[in-house]
């Protein structure tokens, strides 16, 4: 009884390695393929991908002649002035982890359980910047209005709203300073749909250069070393 106790367990832990060997094979290849940037007569729209090492989030002018992104995420403190603030810096992901875990050090088994399984929902994270700097973390995309307007109706599809079209605003303690917010959001949080996949089919909406599929954040960067 012992001995087939035993070879259970053995044959649970190798379907196990074996399920995630695969996974990180799957995105290491399907990683590497490149979608193309579509070639276009104009460049005015200027965006960015920034990442903090695990996330990546997608920046937006807060002010265009197509979009006001401070009519909709209007969360700046009173004291604060809105055309100070250029640049939108939005992310999607697992509420849990956005909400519940502060640092790496404070995650917990549940969290990480409900964000494999896609039981935690989602959120949006916005973020308004006063200037971005290119950098390793900070990459800049110079894309047309045309481009631009797919990538907007990609991200405002991922917010949820109220029935007049209000994006949802999320009351939580959880923000990092005082010009940040979180979003209901749609969609579910899972291995095959994550934050940085969340990203990359925002810069394929957009028709720029991105993965083919993607879990993880380094690979989009290394699209624009």
């Amino acid at each position: 009884m012992i001995k087939k106790i035993g070879i259970r367990i053995f044959k649970g832990v190798l379907i196990f390695v074996g399920v995630i060997l695969l996974y990180l094979l799957t995105t290491f290849i399907l990683s590497k393929i490149t979608v193309n940037k579509e070639a276009s007569a104009s460049s005015n729209i200027t965006i960015y991908i920034l990442t903090n090492g695990v996330h990546t989030d997608i920046v937006v002018p807060t002010i265009t002649d197509q979009e006001n992104w401070s009519s909709k995420i209007d969360f700046l403190p009173s004291n604060l002035n809105v055309d100070d603030y250029k640049y939108l810096a939005l992310g999607w992901g697992d509420k849990g982890f956005y909400l519940e875990t502060p640092t790496w050090a404070e995650l917990k088994v549940s969290t990480a359980l409900k964000a494999i399984v896609g039981l935690s929902g989602t959120a949006i994270h916005a973020k308004y910047h006063k200037t971005m700097v290119e950098s390793g973390s900070c990459k800049k995309i110079e894309i047309s209005e045309a481009q631009y307007a797919q990538l907007l109706k990609y991200i405002q599809s991922s917010f949820e709203t109220t029935t007049d079209g209000s994006f949802m605003k999320i009351e939580t303690k959880a923000n990092k300073g005082e010009t940040d917010a979180f979003y209901e959001a749609k969609g579910r949080y899972n291995p095959l749909n994550t934050c940085n996949s969340w990203a990359n089919r925002g810069l394929k909406a957009a028709n720029q250069k991105a993965c083919l599929w993607t879990a993880f954040q380094s690979p989009i960067f290394q699209k624009y070393e």
